[in-house]
């Protein structure tokens, strides 16, 4: 076949296999495919069926770009694998929530306007300690609606041992830029004291913070002040004192700060994230006095940056199961699994794949405890997997080490080692 033997689009609309789909996609599949044909006749390669070929298209078209993954990497909160992955009683309220109307913004006892807030309120109040509770979109937003709230125009106090960068080029000295704030250093890279902060403190001073360093760590000649040793400077000049978690953990996990522990040593405001270690979908938690969250809540940027109703429906089921049942949150239920479970786990797959299994070490992920090493054990197969398990239908991710591909099992659940199975003996053909 040469170019001038193709089909015009209106021509291979008129196949029946196109002839009954809706015109727009089928217009642009054809194009596609007539594209892709032109391509291979110039590179001396027969088309095929170009028909079928739209049809392909078309398919290709349909198909969701966000899809579930299986992740077998090893990293728990994995940033790039969508972070965590939400437990059963969440998504029975994401589909509850989502498939109708709801009293997001309606005081039903009083039949007039409510807050969104107030879904929340109570259950992280008691999950934190705190007096009152904000949700925004995310925990960069609540870093910057707190600065923005407290302390625009004015400047913010940090270690220069906290000016941290975290995933995707996020900056806290660019966050405080963009709040309005100014920045005022103290300290060095290594160590900062309380006194740093107490000397820098000064008319123009509107706030101190500190900011948790998630996603590394420094060590050896190193020293940071504690909370209680802030907040006693902070209260001494009147200051609100503003403690930036990161991860969000409400359950004990060891060098990582929790909420409550960080108010109980004397944080005014407290910020986290949802969907890391609390396990819950993307979101920003702002918990403390009840003074300060209410000017965060009355500030402008707040009604943008506010979580909207599947968020908080999400949100809801997962601060449910802190309270009532935390091992039902499949990240804290990966993180304290024993070994030998995920050992287990790893056998089956090895056992249905014709895999070996092979002791590891899996990560937290998600920028928390870096330094921590889950013991693990994953199945392994040939690293020329590797891709056609990435392009597979549930796509299947693992880690490629020393030439082969390890599928580690501490974040593959119970219910997904058939479905990897099923994905690996597709991939050898």
């Amino acid at each position: 076949m040469d170019l001038r033997e193709l089909p015009a689009v209106d021509e291979l609309l008129r196949d029946e296999r196109l002839v009954r789909e809706p015109h727009a996609l089928a217009v642009e599949a054809a194009r596609a495919a007539l594209e892709r044909a032109r391509e291979e006749i110039r590179a001396g390669v027969e088309p095929g069926d170009l028909a079928q070929r739209a049809v392909d298209e078309l398919a290709a078209l349909r198909r969701p770009r966000l899809r579930r993954a299986i992740n077998a990497t090893g990293i728990v909160v994995h940033t790039n694998l969508g972070r965590a992955p939400l437990a059963e009683r969440a998504l029975e309220r994401v589909a509850e929530v989502g498939r109708g109307y709801s009293n997001l913004e309606y005081d039903l006892s009083s039949g007039s306007r409510g807050s969104r807030q107030d879904h929340l309120a109570a259950l992280l109040r008691r999950l934190t300690g705190a007096e009152a509770t904000l949700v925004v979109n995310n925990n960069a937003a609540a870093v910057l609606l707190a600065l923005a709230a407290l302390a625009e125009g004015r400047e913010v106090v940090v270690s220069r041992g906290e000016l941290i960068e975290i995933g995707d080029g996020f900056r806290i000295p660019e966050v405080l830029a963009r709040s309005g704030a100014r920045l005022r250093e103290v300290g060095t890279t290594n160590r900062t004291r309380a006194a740093d902060y107490e000397a820098a403190v000064g008319p123009e001073t509107g706030a101190l913070l500190r900011v948790h360093q998630s996603n590394f760590r420094v060590v050896g000649f190193a020293a940071q002040p504690s909370v209680a040793e802030l907040a006693r400077v902070a209260s001494r000049h009147g200051l609100p004192l503003v403690d930036d978690l990161g991860s969000g953990v409400l359950v004990e996990l060891e060098d990582e700060p929790s909420a409550r522990r960080s108010l109980a040593d004397g944080a005014d405001l407290v910020c986290f994230s949802g969907d890391k270690l609390l396990g819950g979908p993307q979101a920003g938690i702002v918990a403390g006095r009840a003074d300060l969250v209410e000017r965060l809540r009355r500030h402008p940027l707040q009604r943008a940056l506010r979580a909207d109703k599947l968020t908080i429906a999400a949100l809801e089921g997962t601060l449910a199961l802190h309270l009532e049942a935390p091992d039902e949150i499949p990240v804290v239920r990966m993180l304290r699994e024993d070994a030998a479970v995920v050992r287990a786990r790893a056998e089956r797959l090895a056992a249905l794949v014709g895999g070996k299994v092979e002791e590891t070490v899996a990560r937290v992920g998600g920028g928390a405890l870096p330094l921590a090493e889950l013991p693990s054990f994953a199945c392994v197969v040939e690293e020329e997997l590797a891709a056609p398990l990435r392009l597979g239908d549930p796509p299947v991710v693992g880690i490629v080490r020393d030439g082969r591909l390890l599928l580690d099992c501490r974040t593959v659940a119970d219910a997904e080692v058939a479905e990897v199975a099923a994905a690996v003996a597709a991939a050898r053909g």
